[in-house]
């Protein structure tokens, strides 16, 4: 594949994301929790206990603009915050029972918007979405500081 070619799939793939999860946001229920705290609950679903410097690096977020946010999710109950076992002078902190179900909820009405979306799809489209969401999340793990657009490359 050119590098034109590799530049034109991202820009269908970065289209096609961003209008579904448009469209995600749209299926969320109402009143729902905003979608900076399902995003840390989701962290820490996804990923375990953190820190509270590990979580804002997830968010791509400084810590102190997490503050706040965690603060409202432990005095609601959705996170625990309990003393580093390495480190007493750092928090780590874990989804609760609570915060689980909330995350459930939220899940739970967009799941099922896409699965009655995808149900006029073919098993063999089925699988290709189920393999994009896959790949999908690998991207958006990897780490591409140390990578050049194609563009940048040298033949």
């Amino acid at each position: 594949m050119s590098d034109e070619q590799l530049l034109e799939t991202a820009a269908v793939v970065r289209r096609g994301a961003g209008r579904l999860a448009r469209r995600l946001r749209a299926e969320r229920p109402e009143p729902g929790e905003t979608l900076l705290r399902l995003s840390v609950l989701s962290h820490l679903h996804g990923r375990g206990p953190m820190t509270p410097g590990a979580l804002a690096a997830a968010e791509r977020l400084q810590p102190q603009s997490l503050s706040r946010t965690l603060t409202g999710l432990e005095h609601d109950g959705l996170v625990s915050r309990t003393a580093d076992g390495q480190d007493r002078r750092r928090s780590v902190l874990a989804i609760t029972a609570a915060g689980q179900e909330v995350l459930r909820r939220d899940f739970r009405q967009r799941d099922s918007w896409l699965a009655l979306a995808m149900s006029g799809l073919t098993p063999t489209e089925r699988e290709v979405l189920r393999l994009a969401g896959e790949l999908m999340d690998q991207l958006a793990d990897s780490d591409t500081a140390a990578l050049r657009p194609p563009a940048d490359r040298t033949a």
